[in-house]
């Protein structure tokens, strides 16, 4: 997994976990916690849960020390 650029104000980022069983979604949410240096509960999917698109919301961390930590 790994973040390959911007898209807009979103992140492109590639999954090689298939999506079958929400593997793919589990691996965002472990590859997210583990690039951002915080726990896996603080990590959600708040939307998108069977789409391409999805929305990731971190708990206990700001806006901009994401950005800070992402370095795209």
């Amino acid at each position: 997994m790994g973040v390959g650029g911007e898209i807009g104000d979103a992140l492109k980022v590639s999954v090689t976990a298939p999506p079958a069983d929400g593997k793919a979604n589990q691996a965002c949410v472990d590859f997210f916690a583990k690039l951002l240096k915080v726990p896996r509960s603080s990590v959600t999917i708040a939307s998108g849960q069977s789409s391409r698109n999805k929305m990731i919301r971190v708990a206990g961390i700001s806006a901009e020390d994401v950005r800070k930590r992402i370095e795209v």
